[in-house]
């Protein structure tokens, strides 16, 4: 299965310790990825994300299992096995710095052969897209 790795590097000026509490709660990925509208199902190390889509113009929704584990104030991490054999691990490590926090966000992506142009495609307007709404929701743009 071919393997793809996505990092992205910024910083936002917000303690690492906030970073991490904002991370570390299922329900704040709603809207850090454009398709996950929802979280169920929520438990100690994991929940349900709901992707909604549309195919062949019918709305869709995806339930997928995600975990979700941390050391306070350093990391964020977990994984995420998707419908058609995609498996994404993600990783925030959050480093204290002047300015605020600087946040090391890799994707690492497993997929079938024939889907890892697409679904790295998808996973890295997602990743670009999560420093802006970070640092909107942290309270600054991100640098």
């Amino acid at each position: 299965m071919p393997e793809k790795i996505l990092r992205n590097s910024f910083t936002v000026s917000a303690s690492a310790a906030a970073v991490y509490e904002h991370l570390a709660r299922p329900e704040h990925y709603i809207g850090l990825s454009p398709l996950v509208v929802a979280v169920e199902d929520v438990r100690e190390n994991s929940y349900v994300a709901v992707e909604r889509f549309r195919f062949l113009g019918l709305k869709c929704d995806n339930r997928i299992r995600v975990s979700l584990l941390g050391t306070p104030g350093k990391a964020v991490w977990g994984e995420v096995n998707s419908p058609g054999g995609v498996h994404m691990a993600y990783r925030f490590d959050l480093t204290e710095a002047p300015e605020g926090t600087r946040i090391d966000d890799e994707l690492r992506l497993r997929t079938p052969f024939g889907l890892m142009a697409f679904a790295s495609g998808q996973a890295r307007k997602v990743q670009l897209a999560r420093a802006t709404i970070l640092a909107e929701r942290l309270g600054q743009d991100p640098r």
